[in-house]
């Protein structure tokens, strides 16, 4: 059954178009993420305006996707368990950041990593659906969105970007949108204009990045979620995964034995249960380096009492 299409949305609401177009093209091929952007959608358009009768329907309408995405998922437990849903959109947001960082690093400028940098953000803001977000998550938004507006501003103006962090200031993300529009829908049911297709300007961090340290991943597996726009002249040959650096397992662990007076709180079985996830989470995207940090973490707390 396919989701009730949206009405055209309201101009109040122009701050969350960006999500629901990140939805919409993730439906196929991440029906999870998608759906979660479109929570977050609608969570942040309740907040901003839920009264005048143009929002309230809009927002009703998409109550109503989301109801009917609901259902479409039945038992799927991303969807029924937050932990689960959480570490899914979380693990796919940062294989777009260390997609869009690899490319950077290695001096591959183009505009497929400047949109993964930037959708890599919408991402994380997310992750607030499930609670406040960690710091390195939330330095990660700021930098992504920084490094879309630097890099698409650099070469629009035909200039060479420095890779990797380098004290810039923010810069405006205006005509980055624009730019994309020809090759990116906008949610089903809304209309777009030149107005309303400019990334917000106003959200753009203002800091100096020189002091920060975003460590390079390993390149994305095959399956990266950042697909190739059209019209950009980029194809996907251009996007080679690479191979995975597996952490060593950490030695400490063969030989650990369960201190006597080790009692563990129902906040360390959660937190264990979370790394679980993580793990299981970053095995969908094939990412053994990540799956074993976070069962190395959850085997050690569960263990020793301590992480």
């Amino acid at each position: 059954m396919a989701a009730p299409a949206l009405p055209p949305l309201p101009p109040q609401l122009k701050s969350i178009q960006h999500h629901l177009r990140t939805a919409q093209e993730l439906d196929k091929r991440e029906p999870v993420v998608a759906y979660y952007c479109r929570l977050y959608a609608m969570q942040t358009g309740m907040k901003i305006d839920s009264k005048t009768p143009e929002c309230r329907k809009f927002l009703s309408k998409l109550m109503d996707q989301l109801e009917a995405l609901k259902k479409q998922f039945g038992d799927n437990e991303a969807i029924t368990q937050e932990i689960v849903g959480s570490a899914h959109v979380e693990n796919y947001a940062l294989k777009m950041f260390l997609y869009a960082d690899n490319e950077d690093r290695a001096g591959q400028f183009h505009k497929n990593m400047i949109k993964s940098f930037y959708t890599a953000s919408l991402l994380i803001d997310v992750l607030t659906v499930f609670g406040e977000l960690s710091e390195e998550n939330a330095q990660h938004r700021k930098y992504a969105r920084w490094k879309a507006a630097y890099i698409h501003n650099c070469l629009k103006n035909g200039e060479t970007p420095q890779p990797g962090p380098i004290g810039m200031e923010g810069e405006s993300f205006a005509d980055a949108e624009r730019e994309e529009a020809g090759s990116s829908s906008v949610p089903s049911g809304t209309t777009q204009s030149s107005s309303s297709s400019t990334y917000e300007a106003n959200n753009i961090p203002t800091s100096n990045y020189t002091g920060i340290h975003i460590p390079p991943g390993a390149h994305a597996p095959a399956n990266t979620p950042a697909e190739v726009p059209h019209n950009t002249g980029v194809t996907s040959s251009t996007i080679q995964p690479a191979p995975q650096n597996i952490p060593l397992v950490d030695p400490s662990l063969y030989s650990a034995q369960s201190a006597g007076e080790v009692r563990l709180t129902p906040e360390d079985f959660a937190r264990a249960q979370k790394y679980c996830k993580y793990a299981g989470s970053a095995l969908q995207y094939e990412d053994v380096s990540t799956a074993v940090q976070n069962l190395q973490k959850a085997l050690k707390l569960l263990i020793t009492g301590r992480e």
